[in-house]
């Protein structure tokens, strides 16, 4: 069962069969680890299609007071084996504006089977367009909160890989001492752990030509963000600059959109290919640092 409380006129438990009963294709969605890197080859990421409840609808059911403002997905996450840096469970507290809006929902099943239990099996919560640390597995309990509430442990821990804003004394003085910075004290302070626009580099092919020269076929994916770029750059070096890649996929949307581009080296050597949304009214903290950065070494033009 799921316990749904707190700031609520008509609190209930429900069970999980039922949700299940309820549940319909929600479409396809992103999942993606905010603590996706290159020491993971960037692959803490998946795509699935889903089948679930919209948390809005649920909601609805327990007649919220007029104090509630927020709602905290709670979920059962005991690791056998303890992280020192880590503490046990999971929460989020999202906005009811951040709930609409995102269309999140209670997910029951992935690619039309139920769900692992990896990904949350029985019940877990998916909110599109957020990094993986928001959508909360093995879900136990909703309850509805006040704007006073405070940021659980689960998103302090999460709060500089979600570039929250880490500025304050508090969170420097964490910085030098070499811990975790915990952002904002309560939940209403917490940016949207929205991902930003991303691309990254997949796929590199070697093609050969009829003048004997030598080129490069680059294929990648890009996702993020909650209107796709319009366009996207790319370059092969810092000294080489970007120039606006040869081919975005303008088919239906979809969790990510493929891109390719036709790279003819000036010579052998190693190569760092980096991306950019050249649109100054898109957030792109993590293409801006290079985050998603690859190199290849080039054996022949």
């Amino acid at each position: 069962q799921v316990r749904v409380h707190g700031l609520v006129e008509a609190p209930l438990e429900m069970p999980i069969g039922d949700l299940k009963r309820e549940a319909v294709p929600v479409g396809a969605h992103l999942l993606e680890c905010a603590g996706n890197s290159r020491a993971a080859h960037f692959g803490f990421m998946s795509a699935a299609r889903w089948t679930g409840v919209k948390l809005e609808r649920v909601l609805e059911r327990v007649h919220p007071h007029r104090r509630a403002s927020r709602v905290l997905v709670s979920g059962f996450d005991e690791h056998s084996t303890l992280d020192p840096g880590s503490v046990p469970g999971a929460s989020w507290i999202f906005g009811f504006d951040q709930v609409r809006e995102s269309g999140a929902f209670l997910a029951t099943e992935m690619n039309g089977a139920p769900l692992s239990l990896d990904h949350g099996y029985p019940l877990r919560l998916v909110v599109p367009g957020w990094y993986g640390c928001a959508a909360i597995k093995w879900v136990n309990e909703i309850a509805l909160v006040d704007d006073d509430a405070p940021a659980t442990d689960h998103m302090r821990e999460y709060a500089g890989r979600t570039h929250q804003d880490v500025a304050g004394p508090r969170d420097r003085s964490l910085i030098q001492a070499g811990r975790r910075p915990e952002g904002p004290l309560l939940a209403r302070d917490f940016q949207p752990a929205t991902i930003d626009p991303a691309a990254l580099t997949v796929r590199v092919e070697r093609r050969g030509a009829a003048d004997g020269k030598v080129s490069y076929r680059v294929i990648g994916i890009l996702w993020g963000g909650r209107v796709p770029p319009r366009a996207l750059s790319i370059r092969f070096n810092p000294d080489l600059g970007f120039m606006p890649v040869e081919e975005i996929g303008r088919g239906a949307a979809g969790p990510w959109t493929l891109w390719s581009h036709t790279f003819r080296p000036p010579a052998p050597g190693r190569y760092r290919i980096e991306l950019a949304v050249k649109d100054p009214d898109v957030r792109t903290r993590r293409l801006d640092m290079g985050f998603y950065a690859r190199e290849i070494e080039i054996a022949s033009v």
